[in-house]
C-alpha cells in the first residue's frame, strides 16, 4: 500500500503538446468535422434554443421518464459543455473563425442566462425552475456544471478567452455558499459525478485553493451516514427506497469512498468518482483516498475488464454486474465508460509513473475509447460488443448523447494524457509522433518524438533544452516501457540503458545532465502475442484474442468471408505476416496461418457424432478500433483456440 507518497505529477496542458502521425490524423478528423457536427447535431436537438433568452423555452422535448422523474434533457448543458470543450482543442490545433464564432455565440447566451447569484442551468432556469438542488440523487445538475467547467477551462487555454471560465467561477462561487454543513447549507453531492474532477481543473488553472476544498467536500461526504439521498428524498416528499436503480451502488454512494473495496454500480460514475479521487489524492497528499483507489483498480482490471479495456457489460444499469461476467456480444462496455477510465488511469499517475497504470490507460484509449469515433469523424458507438453478426453500427445521434463529444474531447485533448510533469521530472506515459514543451526547476525542456507508434516500436525522442550554448540542464525523464514489450531496449547518444537496474515501477528513470541535441532511442518490439482469459470467464473459454504492441486485434467479414467462429487459431504463433490495408489510414493488419473449420460435410444435419474436420486458412486480423469503417459485416475479437 502507498505511504506518505508526496509526488505531484501533472498533466500537460494541451496546447504544450503538438501531434502528429497517429493521433495527429485522428485530431484532424475531429478538427475538419467532429466539432462542427457536435454543434450542429446539439443545435438540431434544441440545445441551443433551450439557453438562449431571447427565444421561448422549448420546454420538454424529450419526454420525463416516470421511473427515475427525469429526461435526457436535463444533461443537455453537459452536451454542450463536451462540445464547447472539443472545440476548444480543435480551434488549438486548426484555427477555424466560423467555429470559433458559433462557441463564441453559445458562451454569450450562457452569460445571459447566469442568474445574479451565479446560478445557471439550462433545464432548472428555463423547464423547471422551482426545482433547483431538490434532486441531485436524479437530476444531473452539478454533472452539468462540471461539464460547463471543464469547457472553460478548455477554452480558456486553448483561446486566451476567459468568459466562460468567469461564468463557471462565478457559479462555483455560489456552490460553495449552497453546499456544506453550515447554517442552511446542503450536505449533499451529486447522483452522477464528474463536478469533483472538474473543480480540480478549476483549481489548477485559477490557482483558487477554494475549488479544491469543495471538490474534496463533496468527495468525503460521499455515503457517509445518516444519508443525504434518503434525507432528501423525504424531504421532497419521495420514498427513498422508490426509484429506479433500487440502490445507492448505482451512483457508487453506498458506503463512504475510503471504504469502498468493490467497482459497482454504473461505469461512468464510478471512473469519474475514481478520477476525482485521485485528483485529490494528488493535491492533498492523501494516502487514504490513494489506497482506497489502489483496492478498486485491482478489482476492476483483475476481475471485470474486458480485453479492449472496455468496463461494465450490462445495458440495464450501464454498467458493472459480477466478477468476470464479460459477454461478447451483449456487451455494453460505453464509450464514455472507457473514457472514464482512461481520466482515472492518468489521475493515479499523479503520484508517480507507474506501469500498472499508464499500460491500462492506453489499451483503454487505443481500443476501448478510440472505437466510439469512425475514422471520418462523423459517427459513433455508444456501446461496443466484442462480437457482431453484422447488424451493430454506429450512428449519426442519440437520445442521450453522451459519447459523441466525450470520446472527442479525448482525442482532441490526447497529448495532455502522453506527458506529465513534477518539479523536476517528465514523465512519458504514451508513445507517438509529438512534442511537449515543459517548465521544470532545471529550466524549458523540449521533448520531440520522432516514431510510427503504434504500428512500429522504435522511438526516437530528441531533448532540446533552453540554456547557453553547450550548458546543461539537471532533471528527470521517466519512460514507460510497457509490460507487454518483451526484449525493449534504450539508448542515450548510442550508449546502452541498463533496464534492469533503471527500471522502477515499470518506468526507466534517467537522472542526468541534458544538453540540445542528446537523443534517446526506444525500441518496444511489437510482437503478435495471444491474450488468454482466466478459465473464469466463461464466455472466453476455449478461446483466444490476439494482439500487437497496445492494439487489440478482431476479424471481420469484410476480409474473412462469413462463419468467423471457424477459425481455428494455433497455440504456436508461426507464420504471421504484416500489411497495409486500403481505407483504414495506414494501420497495419495481421495475416495469420490458422485452421478453419469445414462444415461442408454436415449433410443438412445440425448434430452429429464427430466434430468438424479442419483445414490450413489464412486469417486477417485489423485492430479492434477500426472495425466498422469499410463494408457492413460480423465481427469476432475472441477466437477459437487450438493445440
Amino acid at each position: 500500500m502507498t505511504t506518505e507518497n508526496k509526488s505531484q505529477f501533472r498533466p500537460v496542458a494541451v496546447p504544450d503538446v503538438e501531434l502528429n502521425g497517429f493521433w495527429g490524423k485522428w485530431q484532424d478528423a475531429v478538427c475538419d468535422s467532429t466539432a462542427a457536427i457536435l454543434l450542429d447535431r446539439c443545435e438540431k436537438a434544441g440545445m441551443i434554443q433551450a439557453i438562449d433568452v431571447n427565444q421561448p423555452s422549448p420546454g420538454i422535448v424529450i419526454p420525463i421518464d416516470e421511473k427515475w422523474t427525469g429526461s435526457t434533457q436535463m444533461f443537455w448543458d453537459s452536451d454542450l459543455g463536451k462540445s464547447i470543450e472539443t472545440i476548444a482543442y480543435s480551434l488549438y490545433r486548426k484555427p477555424n473563425a466560423e467555429l470559433e464564432a458559433r462557441a463564441d455565440a453559445i458562451i454569450d447566451m450562457y452569460e445571459k442566462l447566469q442568474q445574479e447569484d451565479g446560478y445557471v442551468n439550462a433545464w432548472f432556469q428555463r423547464v423547471q425552475p422551482g426545482k433547483r438542488w431538490t434532486n441531485l440523487r436524479d437530476h444531473h445538475e452539478l454533472y452539468c456544471a462540471g461539464h460547463l467547467m471543464e469547457a472553460a477551462v478548455a477554452y480558456y487555454q486553448a483561446t486566451g478567452k476567459r468568459k466562460l471560465l468567469d461564468i463557471m467561477c462565478r457559479y462555483a462561487d455560489h456552490m460553495i455558499t449552497v453546499f456544506g454543513h453550515g447554517e442552511g447549507q446542503i450536505p449533499g453531492y451529486c447522483g452522477h459525478q464528474e463536478v469533483e474532477l472538474a473543480l480540480v481543473k478549476m483549481a489548477r488553472v485559477t490557482g483558487e485553493q477554494k475549488y479544491l476544498d469543495l471538490s474534496k467536500f463533496f468527495i468525503d461526504e460521499r455515503g457517509r451516514e445518516p444519508h443525504f439521498f434518503t434525507a432528501e428524498a423525504i424531504r421532497g416528499g419521495r420514498d427513498p427506497k422508490d426509484y429506479v436503480h433500487k440502490t445507492y451502488e448505482y451512483s457508487q454512494a453506498h458506503e463512504p469512498v475510503r471504504e469502498q473495496e468493490k467497482v459497482v454500480g454504473h461505469a461512468v460514475r464510478a471512473m469519474y468518482q475514481y478520477s476525482g479521487m485521485a485528483d485529490i489524492a494528488t493535491e492533498y497528499h492523501d494516502d487514504t483516498l490513494t489506497n482506497a483507489l489502489e483496492t478498486l483498480w485491482d478489482d476492476l482490471t483483475v476481475k471485470q475488464m474486458y480485453v479492449t479495456g472496455g468496463i461494465g457489460p450490462a445495458a440495464i444499469n450501464e454498467g458493472f454486474t459480477d466478477y468476470y461476467d464479460l459477454p461478447n456480444d451483449t456487451a455494453y462496455a460505453e464509450t464514455c465508460a472507457s473514457v472514464g477510465l482512461v481520466f482515472w488511469a492518468s489521475r493515479m499517475l499523479g503520484r508517480g509513473p507507474n506501469r500498472r497504470y499508464a499500460d491500462v490507460m492506453e489499451q483503454a484509449l487505443y481500443n476501448g475509447a478510440l472505437t466510439g469515433l469512425a475514422l471520418d469523424g462523423k459517427t459513433f458507438f455508444y456501446d461496443n460488443p466484442l462480437e457482431s453478426t453484422g447488424k451493430h453500427h454506429r450512428w449519426v445521434w442519440h437520445r442521450c448523447p453522451c459519447c459523441p463529444p466525450n470520446i472527442a474531447r479525448l482525442v482532441a485533448s490526447v497529448g495532455s494524457y502522453m506527458y506529465a510533469v513534477a518539479d523536476n521530472e517528465i514523465a512519458v506515459h504514451l508513445y507517438g509522433e509529438s512534442s511537449v514543451k515543459a517548465k521544470l526547476k532545471g529550466g524549458n525542456v523540449k521533448l520531440t518524438q520522432h516514431t510510427d507508434y503504434p504500428w512500429n516500436g522504435d522511438i526516437r525522442i530528441d531533448v532540446d533544452v533552453d540554456v547557453d550554448v553547450g550548458g546543461t540542464a539537471e532533471f528527470g525523464l521517466a519512460l514507460r516501457i510497457p509490460e507487454w514489450a518483451e526484449g525493449a531496449s534504450l539508448k542515450v547518444n548510442g550508449e546502452t540503458v541498463d533496464l534492469a537496474s533503471s527500471v522502477i515501477d515499470g518506468y526507466a528513470r534517467l537522472n542526468r545532465a541534458w544538453k540540445k541535441g542528446d537523443v534517446i532511442a526506444l525500441d518496444l518490439p511489437l510482437e503478435l502475442r495471444p491474450q488468454y482469459a482466466s478459465p473464469k470467464v466463461r464466455q472466453d473459454v476455449g478461446r483466444v484474442a490476439l494482439a500487437r504492441g497496445p492494439l487489440i486485434y478482431c476479424v471481420e467479414e469484410t476480409d474473412n468471408g462469413h462463419d468467423l467462429n471457424a477459425f481455428v487459431v494455433p497455440q504456436k504463433l508461426a507464420g504471421h505476416r504484416t500489411k497495409t490495408i486500403e481505407g483504414l489510414n495506414g494501420a497495419v493488419a495481421v495475416e495469420l496461418d490458422v485452421s478453419r473449420e469445414d462444415a461442408s460435410g454436415w449433410n443438412g444435419s445440425l448434430y452429429r457424432t464427430r466434430p468438424a474436420e479442419q483445414v490450413p486458412a489464412t486469417v486477417t486480423l485489423v485492430p479492434y478500433h477500426l472495425w466498422d469503417n469499410r463494408e457492413p459485416g460480423a465481427m469476432l475479437v475472441w477466437l477459437q483456440t487450438g493445440k
